[in-house]
């Protein structure tokens, strides 16, 4: 149920960034950020649809991801692109108002909306978002300064191809849409997970498989009944947590998890491959 909850999700904010992109944005020539950006500057040079665009566009990014990044992550990632684009091939474009502004305004939240759910549902719209994290995985740079910096390229060139004002009303827009996101889900606080299990080596192989994180292993008992378990440490993103929770479950639905906010990770916080050469239960997060 939550994997059918999950498409779910993630179609109905597909849907809603195809109408918001087609009825509020490419009307104006407003231009939402990233490679749906670019689809668009594409579109509108040339007699292509966006949605055609936006599929060429990101499957050499997706095929990368694929490789680098989690597959299910990755899975729903391919299945937004796809059902956007595919609604922008049925939507038209018209415009809903007259006022550019307007459409730059409710656009940028109907597109915030729409993203923060597909984030919320464990899957991204493709392009930047997955390009910036292929990059933290090398360096350590803020994903959100990686985007913006991106995104605002994009705005650069709207600017040069079509009108500078029509490129402030992309900036106001994707401003806006960043607003929104951040609401419905901050992908940019860290979480600090615990979990005690008496299946340790389970739930530990499942979490390196589907995380880019590292897991610090300890012994534990239980002080009333004196079972003996492993304790197992780690520091996500919010990001994450909405595919930690069935992953743990899964394995253990006894076990105790504590999720708690961090106000500060200091270090390497992308998983460091040495693992496979320390003791197997001194996991370096």
């Amino acid at each position: 149920m939550n994997k059918f909850y999950s498409l779910a999700v993630i179609f109905a904010g597909s849907i809603l960034l195809a109408f918001a992109f087609n009825m509020l944005l490419l009307p104006h020539e407003i231009l939402s950020g990233g490679i749906t950006g670019i689809a668009m500057i594409f579109s509108l040079m040339t007699p292509v649809n966006a949605g055609i665009w936006l599929i060429v566009l990101n499957i050499p990014i997706l095929v990368l991801g694929w490789m680098k990044l989690g597959k299910i992550f990755i899975f729903n990632s391919i299945y937004s692109v796809a059902v956007t684009s595919i609604a922008m091939l049925y939507i038209p474009v018209v415009k809903l108002t007259e006022d550019a502004l307007l459409s730059s305004v409710f656009g940028g939240v109907l597109v915030g909306v729409g993203v923060g759910f597909i984030i919320r549902a464990f899957g991204s719209t493709g392009g930047f978002d997955v390009i910036g994290l292929l990059l933290t995985l090398k360096r350590d740079i803020p994903l959100g300064f990686l985007v913006f910096g991106m995104n605002s390229l994009v705005v650069f060139v709207s600017g040069f191809i079509f009108s500078w004002e029509l490129a402030m009303y992309t900036m106001a827009s994707i401003y806006i849409t960043g607003l929104v996101v951040d609401r419905i889900h901050t992908r940019h606080i860290k979480l600090s997970l615990m979990v005690v299990t008496n299946k340790g080596e389970s739930v530990k192989k499942e979490l390196l498989e589907n995380l880019q994180r590292g897991i610090t292993v300890t012994d534990g008992e239980g002080a009333y009944s004196g079972n003996k378990v492993k304790v197992l440490y780690s520091v996500i993103s919010r990001y994450e947590l909405a595919h930690v929770r069935p992953l743990i479950k899964k394995i253990d639905p006894n076990a105790f998890v504590s999720i708690s906010e961090t106000m500060e990770v200091m270090g390497n916080f992308r998983r460091d491959t040495s693992y496979q050469k320390q003791p197997k239960n001194s996991v370096s997060a």
